[in-house]
């Protein structure tokens, strides 16, 4: 197999500029220590070549796509038994690499994009380090603050475990078959908290519940948590969702644990 047809229902844009592969490539930090690469998505193998050439750490790839799995076993011999063949949102990288840190990287399909930062996120305690190309909008939005239209769950989410850098853009007419939309690229980096001061449960709970009707103050946005009204006179209650920090979502979170009805 000399090549690999783009599949749209699997949200395939093939990269095929080697300079931004590097680019991207180099946006790698290895924060501590780490040695696994796990990248997702490779295709036909444009950022693989690249990591392949960095013997300081070991690559390995996550591919769905038969096809690809077979173009990158024939092109990319040195991977040998380091190709997955199977879908990342159900990998288990605890067992995987038996509880040792790793860092992502990848063009990540843009249809599950949202999808693998929240599979990030289940294993944070091991994902130190995530270097993805996705949508431009999308990549505004995980690295935009509070106060901004755009800043939303996976905002909060990841920015309570992670430190997130908008690196660059990325235009359309670098893949195959060209996207309709702009590019770019964020590295996330584990930040120092291993545990938030609240349940982290509900904390992902209270988050996704403030979001769900951001036009609402949080007073009615949160109503199905079963607040008593006389918990929600707190000025925090006339605010919406999206004008909290993560140490506010958090504060919050507290509120609501000693408040709500069970």
């Amino acid at each position: 197999m000399d090549s690999v047809k783009a599949k749209k229902h699997l949200g395939q844009h093939f990269l095929n500029d080697p300079n931004i592969a590097r680019n991207i490539v180099e946006a790698l930090r290895l924060p501590d220590g780490v040695k696994e690469v796990l990248e997702i998505g490779p295709g036909m193998g444009v950022l693989t070549q690249t990591l392949l050439q960095h013997p300081e750490y070991r690559t390995s790839v996550v591919e769905i796509d038969r096809d690809s799995v077979a173009y990158l076993g024939k092109h990319y011999p040195a991977l040998a038994d380091r190709i997955y063949s199977q879908d990342f949102l159900k990998m288990d990288l605890a067992k995987l690499y038996d509880g040792q840190p790793l860092t992502i990287i990848g063009n990540f399909p843009y249809n599950i994009s949202s999808q693998i930062y929240f599979q990030v996120l289940a294993h944070r305690q091991q994902v130190r380090e995530c270097v993805g190309m996705i949508q431009k909008e999308v990549a505004d939005r995980l690295a935009e603050g509070p106060g901004s239209k755009t800043y939303g769950i996976l905002s909060v989410l990841l920015q309570a475990f992670y430190t997130i850098e908008y690196l660059f853009t990325v235009p359309p007419h670098v893949f195959s078959p060209p996207p309709k939309v702009q590019s770019a690229v964020i590295r996330l980096t584990r930040n120092s908290t291993e545990s938030l001061a609240c349940d982290e449960k509900l904390f992902f709970k209270v988050v996704k519940q403030a979001f769900s009707t951001r036009r609402k103050t949080l007073r009615n946005a949160l109503k199905p948590l079963g607040m008593p009204p006389e918990a929600t006179t707190d000025p925090i209650f006339d605010k919406r969702a999206e004008q909290l920090s993560v140490a506010d979502f958090v504060g919050l979170t507290q509120h609501v644990a000693e408040h709500k009805v069970d």
